[in-house]
């Protein structure tokens, strides 16, 4: 299992949300460019970028900040908020973003996502699947789709889909540990590379993700604000994986 540091982009700040609420954020740093060059020299190979503003249908306002993300460093990058065109993919692509993360277009636009996978292959593309109380939530997470989750992930099954990122968005940013129990079934019925996200608050909750005893091992772990807060090492946690 792999750790993923997050940036998630408010404005050109590197911020945190609480429960997905935009006016619960917390701000970690101006210069979010410099969070993705110490996230490397600490061990790390893949970031997660959401351009949160975009993530509302706010087009860009991230724009210069993700470049100097991209050109700073030599991390592979995984990138969602507003992909919602060819268009964003075609450009995001022209500046070396690695991979795609789609989760409105996901649900609302299965041609894109067609378009997507043809394009740039399954290893490339990543659908977000963003719940609270069971319901997928689309639009920066302010919208209910009035879709079931595990509905959607099996329209994704079906669609060819390889990388799944589930956030319970209960749990995000609240630094209350992971929703194990989800994780166990998703891993259960699918062939998914699963990655977690959401309320991982201890190097404990990440190696109880990467011990679930489910066929399918989980295939990665986002953390964002408990690497800001101090409370994961992020050197020690990946020596921790890497030894597990």
């Amino acid at each position: 299992m792999i750790l993923i540091p997050a940036i998630d982009l408010l404005d050109n700040c590197a911020v945190r949300l609480f429960k997905g609420n935009y006016d619960e954020k917390t701000i970690y740093s101006t210069e979010p460019w410099k969070l993705a060059e110490g996230f490397e020299r600490n061990g790390a190979t893949l970031l997660h970028l959401v351009d949160l503003n975009g993530a509302r249908n706010q087009i860009g306002i991230n724009t210069e900040s993700i470049s100097k993300i991209r050109k700073s460093s030599k991390l592979k990058i995984q990138l969602g908020g507003g992909i919602r065109d060819k268009e964003k993919l075609e450009y995001y692509d022209s500046i070396g973003i690695d991979r795609f993360i789609l989760g409105t277009a996901a649900v609302n636009n299965p041609e894109l996502l067609d378009f997507a996978l043809k394009k740039y292959g399954e290893d490339r593309i990543v659908v977000a699947v963003d719940a609270r109380d069971g319901i997928v939530k689309i639009a920066g997470w302010e919208v209910d789709s009035g879709v079931k989750y595990l509905d959607l992930l099996e329209k994704m099954q079906q669609a060819g889909i390889r990388n799944i990122i589930f956030t319970d968005i209960a749990q995000d940013g609240t630094l209350a540990g992971p929703n194990l129990n989800a994780y166990k079934e998703i891993l259960s019925r699918y062939n998914f590379q699963v990655i977690a996200s959401g309320g991982i608050s201890s190097l404990k909750d990440i190696m109880a993700l990467s011990s679930l005893g489910t066929s399918v091992p989980m295939y990665g772990v986002i953390t964002g604000k408990a690497l800001y807060e101090g409370k994961i090492d992020l050197a020690e946690a990946i020596t921790s994986l890497g030894s597990d």
